[in-house]
């Protein structure tokens, strides 16, 4: 008889404990597994070990990986990605502040980097299967692939995986999909794993002290033009310190004294404007969705009712959605939502299963 040829995995490990177990779990299933690190940007200083351990990409993250890696017999390499990321990510990142947009950049890497540059780079290595720590589960039913929430609610990051299409979910795996983080740092910590403990990244990895604009300025060699704060009515309040530094729903950080908290509710990139309001100023109930992925790979033809959610710890919302065309959809919320912002997404669900998702227009 002829041996069974193992079918190959490449495993995207970040350093930090959920990868690292997704690696194990993969060779529990008999896969022939390999590690790899994206090398994504170099930081123009290695991050004092305080904000270092709240992004990941750092050099002590590759280490992690590499230690994991080698102590569950993988081979294990470091993918050069800096220009891809530079051009889809970064400059992206940039272009939407410029334009008073808030973008999402951690969406963007897991829809360019990981599942497109990464899966390119499996396809090369012959894997059949890419291989991440999210906490989302995949599951198939007559040939259809569904995208759907974790097991632990409190650790779902399904809302980040909307662009996945049907041949990406074919071909990739979330071994902690049906775990809690309890469990997987317990069996990290009895297999030996050096980061059994580590802290989950919070930040945006090249945003490590959340300073948005002081990044825009280091990346663009340019300061941003002042502008002013206008109420509604276009009255001018103060001055305000460019459009790159502010968001939606902002309301710390605007410099401004009045009897009534302030809150940002509109940037005016033309006029360099930045519209303050009030708490109910930020309430709507309706959007436009534009570069809309269907998971199914089939847009609706008529109105529809489900839950949708508009940020990532947001709890999903009964709403009404109508098609417009194969890539855009309006939203109607039953209840008015805080702060709709153009260049976050809102993703669709129907229970458990994503429907997809787009960009906020």
């Amino acid at each position: 008889m002829t041996e069974q040829v193992k079918k190959k995995a490449l495993i995207a490990m970040s350093g930090g404990v959920d990868s690292s177990l997704a690696a194990k779990k993969m060779i529990e299933r008999g896969y022939e597994c390999i590690g790899c690190t994206m090398k994504l940007y170099d930081r123009p200083e290695e991050a004092p070990e305080a904000k270092a351990e709240r992004t990941c990409c750092s050099l002590n993250d590759v280490e992690d990986a590499r230690q994991v890696a080698f102590r569950l017999g993988m081979k294990y390499y470091v993918f050069n990605f800096k220009d891809d990321f530079k051009e889809k990510i970064i400059d992206k990142f940039i272009r939407c502040y410029e334009c008073g947009i808030t973008p999402n950049p951690c969406i963007d890497c897991n829809r360019y980097m990981k599942f497109e540059k990464l899966y390119e780079r499996a396809v090369i290595l012959g894997c059949d299967v890419i291989v991440t720590g999210h906490y989302a589960q995949i599951e198939e039913k007559d040939g259809k692939y569904f995208l759907k929430k974790a097991a632990d609610e409190s650790k779902d990051q399904s809302y980040v995986l909307y662009s996945l299409t049907q041949e990406q979910l074919a071909h990739t795996c979330f071994p902690l999909g049906g775990m809690n983080k309890t469990d997987v740092r317990k069996e990290a910590e009895e297999s030996g794993f050096v980061n059994a403990d580590k802290p989950d990244s919070q930040d945006i990895c090249f945003v490590p002290d959340g300073d948005y604009a002081k990044v825009i300025e280091t990346y663009t060699g340019k300061v941003p033009e002042p502008g002013n704060f206008v109420d509604k009515d276009g009255n001018v309040i103060g001055p305000n310190k460019g459009i790159i530094h502010y968001t939606i729903g902002q309301r710390k950080g605007l410099g401004i004294s009045a009897p009534e908290p302030l809150y940002v509710c509109e940037i005016r990139p033309e006029t360099r404007e930045v519209v303050l309001g009030s708490n109910e100023d930020l309430m709507s109930r309706e959007l436009t969705v534009a570069d809309f992925n269907w998971i199914s790979g089939d847009a609706p033809t008529e109105d529809f009712r489900c839950k949708a959610k508009i940020r990532y710890r947001q709890k999903e919302q009964w709403a009404n959605v109508t098609p417009i065309g194969q890539d855009r959809v309006k939203i109607t919320f039953d209840e008015p939502q805080r702060a709709i912002t153009a260049g976050q997404a809102a993703v669709l669900y129907d229970g458990d299963i994503v429907l997809g998702g787009g960009t906020i227009q």
